[in-house]
């Protein structure tokens, strides 16, 4: 996390929904993908309840983000168009999302790698 609390300046989700811009007071700002957003959730879904029950979230090139709900003055809780909607990032868990983008997507890269898993979506015959 970070050491001193991040405050967003600006929170706009992109017209197609796979972008969601985030702008802070540090003048820093940052476009995170939805795909990204969705495969490093906060929900106990994805993290699990120990970093050892963490889940590596596949097939989510295509997801979109729905819906953006205010909770209280400290987050927003995302809605996918997978349904996943149990994750609440916080305004610090955003900035870190943010500041650590690449090494963290690489990480998810090499994770999906490590478990024969891939970023495209199932397809239905």
């Amino acid at each position: 996390m970070t050491t001193q609390q991040a405050w967003p300046t600006e929170l706009r989700l992109q017209k197609d929904r796979r972008v969601l811009h985030v702008s802070f007071d540090s003048g820093e700002a940052f476009a995170l993908d939805a795909e990204y957003l969705r495969v490093r959730s906060p929900s106990a879904e994805v993290q699990g309840h120990s970093p050892d029950e963490r889940k590596t979230v596949g097939g989510k090139r295509d997801v979109a983000i729905l819906e953006v709900h205010p909770v209280g003055n400290y987050a927003v809780r995302l809605v996918f168009d997978d349904l996943h909607s149990t994750g609440i990032f916080s305004w610090d868990y955003l900035f870190e999302l943010g500041r650590n983008r690449e090494r963290y997507w690489r990480e998810y890269l090499d994770e999906l790698t490590g478990k024969n898993l891939s970023r495209e979506p199932t397809r239905r015959a």
